[in-house]
């Protein structure tokens, strides 16, 4: 650049950022210090060409599909080499350092001090304080040099708010220390069996998953943005269910590692992780990727799952999340995000992720229903959840996990249309509009459901202590991974991406078990919230699985959906006494064949998505 021409700079589309609610600026920041951004580049394709490929996929049978490996993605969606000297170029211009560049990821990582960093991409950057904790912050857009316009499509770690909450919940132990949080050090074996005290591989019988199959060349990658594991704790735990320990891998991502014993609640989600996916999928391996609970963590991190070249995980569980809205996410890191999720489709990966604990106003109470990112991604398989209703041993049925809100130490099931992302061609005329203000369309949440409610959910066992009535959607996303390894397994190949599938062909079938009882208004109707009803709702999706049935059609290769007829009721797993808490309120775990052919469904559909991919490429030229 020339010293008398100044460059131009233009506003970043997306980047604008609010003030979190109740923030005070808290003194200036050290412009000496160091920090790191991620600069998120285009790709070579365009983005309607992706959507295009993504949609077809996801309109063929698991078995029909071809994915593409990491060095294919990388070379036809992956960023390209010019625009990435262009930044570095920049980059040097501005006092920054490369600290990190990968093409298949699409992003460049810099360093730099804080006023050159500021100065580089002209943002003020300030301390506060908050409700949510202390961050450094920005308000409004980032600017980029007008010639890095279209090339770059977002600028993550600026701003460093808190942004990703684990959603579980467990019984605390009292100020005496008595409660179901038992010492391990004084504690026997935890009673196995009771609602409340489940052992994961029992629910996993309640829901019929199939016995043959344990995940083997699996490996199930976990998202965490906080805390950690011990081996004595998973040595401790599987040993009380009579399984081998999981072999566990952890990953670092922007400094964050696994950190056991600073935080009770995140140590808590962590283990509720791990000790349901390994105990329900025991031939998988367990990669656990740790990140700072930041937006730029949510980009950095999940990117690096996906494109994790060593482990290749098949199937991704996320139970933290945050609600939407632009002083939380903005709207680059939930277009990142998402393109980060459709690369997972494009290489077979499932994303499963937690819908959230508090019911339709999901941890913002602005009077309106909300949903929970980045399970209102369309790419994601969003987990809801349920209470487990029992009459004696019987297990009688489920209905919508709802016993209050958060400020009543209670909880409920995340759902409910979303105010920023699109309905997916798959949901209409499934998903109704919000029930907020003018009604708007937009992609419905949850997908499927689970064992959510602590009343009838696990025993774990975390930091040395025996917790019992553990639950929240924490508990159903890994489950639903778990499940998704045992079909990965028996197809020899991953399912992928198969939300489209659960709307086109699966969703009335004998693979779920709908979930007609019970709404997600924590407020007992001051909000407002979703009812549940036959059919998809926005409250437990298209129901819980039967994980034989659904494996079965999952894996089949064009002809009808497989598994045998569910039967009303069951009987509890063994050791289970079982528990009564409403059963009159119950949905019976009967579905029925309704013998739809889901070859002939799906070859419409592909048709349309194959005509739809002509349209967007032919568009774009």
């Amino acid at each position: 650049m020339s010293d008398t021409a100044p460059r131009p700079y233009v506003a970043l589309s997306g980047s604008e950022r609010q003030l979190v609610p109740g923030a005070q600026e808290d003194g200036p920041l050290d412009p000496n210090e160091t920090i790191e951004v991620t600069i998120r580049l285009r790709a070579r394709e365009s983005d309607a060409q992706i959507d295009a490929e993504v949609a077809a996929l996801g309109a063929q049978l698991p078995a029909d599909r071809t994915y593409l490996t990491p060095d294919e993605y990388a070379a036809r969606y992956g960023a390209d080499q010019a625009d990435l000297t262009k930044v570095e170029q920049f980059a040097q211009e501005s006092h920054l350092t490369v600290v990190r560049s990968d093409l298949s990821q699409r992003i460049v990582i810099l360093s730099g001090t804080l006023h050159d960093v500021s100065a580089a991409f002209r943002v003020q950057l300030v301390q506060y304080t908050s409700p949510r904790g202390n961050y450094r912050g920005r308000v409004g857009p980032v600017q980029i040099p007008a010639e890095l316009q279209g090339i770059i499509e977002g600028i993550f770690g600026l701003d460093n708010r808190p942004q990703a909450r684990p959603h579980i919940r467990y019984t605390r132990p009292d100020a005496s220390g008595s409660s179901s949080v038992v010492a391990l050090a004084t504690a026997t074996a935890p009673a196995f069996g009771t609602p409340g005290s489940f052992a994961p591989p029992q629910v996993g019988e309640i829901y019929n998953f199939p016995k043959d199959l344990d995940g083997t060349g699996q490996c199930i990658g976990i998202l965490e943005f906080g805390g950690g594991y011990s081996d004595s704790d998973l040595q401790a735990y599987f040993q009380q269910l009579g399984m081998p320990a999981p072999k566990v891998t952890a990953v670092s991502v922007g400094g964050v590692g696994n950190e056991p014993g600073k935080d009770q609640d995140s140590d808590a989600e962590v283990l509720l992780d791990i000790e349901i996916a390994a105990s329900l999928a025991p031939g998988a391996k367990i990669v656990v990727y740790f990140a700072p609970f930041t937006e730029q963590g949510w980009v950095d991190v999940v990117t690096a799952a996906i494109h994790d070249t060593q482990n290749r995980p098949s199937v991704l569980s996320i139970s933290w999340g945050f609600t939407e809205g632009q002083d939380i996410w903005t709207p680059q890191a939930i277009n990142t995000v998402n393109q980060a999720f459709q690369a997972a489709a494009l290489q077979g990966i499932t994303v499963c992720a937690a819908s959230g604990d508090d019911g339709s106003r999901d941890q913002l109470d602005d009077g309106h229903a909300h949903v929970d990112f980045p399970a209102s991604s369309p790419y994601v398989l969003a987990c809801g959840g349920t209470t487990l209703l029992f009459s004696g041993n019987t297990f009688t049925g489920e209905k919508v996990w709802n016993d209050g809100g958060r400020d009543q130490g209670g909880g409920a099931t995340g759902g409910g249309v979303s105010d920023d992302i699109a309905q997916p061609s798959w949901q209409k005329g499934i998903v109704p509009p919000s029930v907020n203000p003018g009604n708007h369309v937009g992609r419905g949440v949850p997908d499927v459901a689970g064992n959510a409610d602590g009343v009838s959910g696990y025993a774990i066992l975390a930091d040395g202590q025996l917790l019992s009535e553990v639950g929240g959607t924490s508990a159903v996303s890994p489950l639903w991974s778990a499940l998704i390894a045992r079909a990965n397994q028996k197809l020899g190949k991953p399912v992928g991406y198969i939300n489209p599938l659960l709307y086109t062909s699966l969703g009335k079938t004998n693979a779920f078990r709908d979930v007609t009882s019970g709404n997600n208004d924590p407020t007992g109707g001051q909000l407002g919230g979703y009812q549940s009803a036959a059919g998809w709702d926005a409250c437990t999706g298209w129901g819980s699985p039967d994980g034989t049935n659904l494996v079965n059609a999952l894996t089949a290769s064009g002809a009808t959906s497989g598994g045998s007829t569910p039967t009303s009721g069951g009987t509890a797993p063994s050791g289970s006494n079982g528990a009564d808490p409403a059963t009159d309120d119950a949905t019976t775990s009967g579905g029925g064949n309704v013998g739809l052919t889901i070859g002939i469904v799906l070859t419409i559909v592909a048709i349309v998505a194959v005509l739809v991919a002509i349209y967007f490429v032919t568009r774009s030229f």
